[in-house]
């Protein structure tokens, strides 16, 4: 049974980190907008006891009544580029648009505006076309996943000189300076996936970490990941496992099949699988259609796809990265930094859900429209 407070404790957990209005400080306090303002403005009678609840909830949200009227009156508009895939190519990057736009509908009263500079995720003269007019145009901040490593450090040192700041999200590069890291801890994201496909196989077998459609030595994120899943076995001195590599790519399906038998004819001890990318289905639907049962199957995402495959148990666990949310909480660092010149975190890691079957519900909201 929770405390009175049990609501409220939610309430402010929500709001952490974002940027207070007095309907939020009503909302937390459990009052009118009305009662609000009069404590602020010292007018009206309000109940001792609930007076010291409002200053309370302005206290826990950092509510600056001065700061926000002058935000609200100076009618600068804040001009902010968000570099990303295109979703019509690669639909993970839906939920990460939807967390943006989120965002910006949330803050344009105070001045906030995004432009989208669109990409294709597998084209790298796309990525430098668009990084390029970004650079051109000359934006207050900008969001970004640099899924291209190496093409996207030129571009951090312009944008250090220029002054700009750049929020990263999904792709951790910390060692160039951006404002700010939304994501997952990619290493510890390959030891949880290792812990995972650990657990109930039998020594000695072999696991195969599959990257699909992506080119590993200029993808950091995937390369820790598949770092922290290998150091689990090194750690725990797990010898009698053989670790397999696999670049996959399912441009054409005929090849993706002929990769995957060969991998399979060479290798029939296989009793797991760690998909690093969002692509999980891929690999689910070859071992449906040639009828290979007892694998462990490991992904990422709640994309439709894997969500069917996880309910029909062709998918074991999906490790889900909270895409809405990165996009989400780099505009309100940006915001933060900006506008209110709050100090931003220079990692906000996100936390490594586990998703089965039995709980996948519980997530969907988040899940890819």
């Amino acid at each position: 049974m929770g405390t009175p407070n049990h609501g409220r404790f939610y309430i402010l957990k929500e709001l952490e980190n974002k940027v207070a209005t007095i309907k939020d400080v009503a909302k937390a306090a459990k009052v009118s907008a009305g009662t609000v303002d009069r404590v602020l403005h010292n007018r009206g009678r309000v109940a001792d006891e609930v007076s010291e609840r409002i200053k309370k909830a302005i206290r826990q949200l950092n509510y600056e009544p001065n700061l926000m009227a002058r935000v609200l009156s100076s009618k600068k508009t804040y001009e902010i580029a968000a570099l990303i895939p295109d979703h019509k190519i690669d639909s993970y990057w839906f939920e990460p648009k939807l967390g943006i736009k989120k965002a910006e509908d949330e803050y344009r009263a105070y001045g906030i505006r995004v432009s989208y500079y669109t990409f294709n995720p597998y084209n790298v003269d796309s990525f430098v076309k668009k990084a390029n007019e970004i650079t051109r145009d000359k934006p207050e901040g900008i969001i970004l996943s640099p899924i291209f490593y190496h093409e996207a450090l030129p571009f951090f040192e312009k944008w250090k000189n220029e002054n700009i700041p750049f929020v990263l999200f999904n792709t951790e590069i910390q060692e160039y300076g951006p404002l700010s890291y939304i994501g997952q801890d990619s290493y510890q994201s390959g030891l949880v996936a290792a812990k995972l496909i650990h657990y109930g196989n039998p020594e000695p077998c072999s696991i195969l970490i599959a990257h699909i459609d992506e080119e590993i030595n200029n993808a950091a994120h995937l390369a820790k990941k598949e770092q922290g899943f290998r150091n689990y076995f090194e750690q725990n001195n797990l010898v009698h496992f053989n670790l397999i590599r696999a670049e996959l790519n399912t441009a054409k399906l005929s090849t993706l099949i002929n990769n995957l038998d060969r991998i399979f004819q060479n290798n029939n001890n296989i009793k797991g699988i760690y998909v690093t990318t969002s692509k999980a289905y891929d690999i689910a639907n070859y071992l449906e259609q040639k009828h290979i049962r007892g694998i462990k199957l490991i992904g990422y995402d709640l994309l439709h796809k894997n969500i069917a495959l996880l309910n029909k148990g062709l998918i074991d666990v999906l490790i889900n990265q909270n895409p809405k949310g990165q996009g989400y909480w780099g505009i309100s660092h940006l915001v933060d930094h900006l506008i209110f010149k709050k100090e931003v975190p220079v990692f906000k890691y996100l936390p490594l859900d586990i998703i089965t079957k039995e709980n996948v519900n519980y997530y969907l909201d988040t899940a890819e429209h």
